[in-house]
């Protein structure tokens, strides 16, 4: 559930993690966490919803549910600029390569 900067998402990066994005990305006053989403590149980013907490936009301040992830990736995908289908492609195939899980045993969003 990441909530740093894009220099923090940077040293991340360069530790050769992964970075997750969860309802958070979504809220209003997220502008440095949407900044570094701009800057992380598809292949190393996830998204959650980090139930029960942090719902995102427009079901902020209910409980969160693991079918939100989809809200999430939707809003990644407008702020990188790409269809839903590629974010979902992709962080799909991030999940499994993380997981060491075979990308056909995973259902897309």
């Amino acid at each position: 559930c990441f909530t740093e900067d894009r220099e923090t998402a940077k040293r991340v990066l360069d530790l050769g993690m992964y970075i997750s994005f969860s309802g958070i990305l979504t809220f209003k006053n997220a502008e440095q966490i949407r900044e570094a989403a701009r800057y992380v590149p598809m292949d190393r980013i996830l998204v959650e919803t980090d139930s029960p907490y942090l719902a995102p936009v427009p079901y902020r301040g209910k409980a969160n549910q693991p079918a939100y992830t989809r809200d999430v990736a939707e809003y990644l995908a407008v702020v990188k600029g790409l269809s839903i289908e590629q974010v979902a492609e992709q962080t799909t195939e991030n999940f499994a390569k993380l997981f060491n899980i075979a990308p056909e045993r995973l259902t897309l969003l």
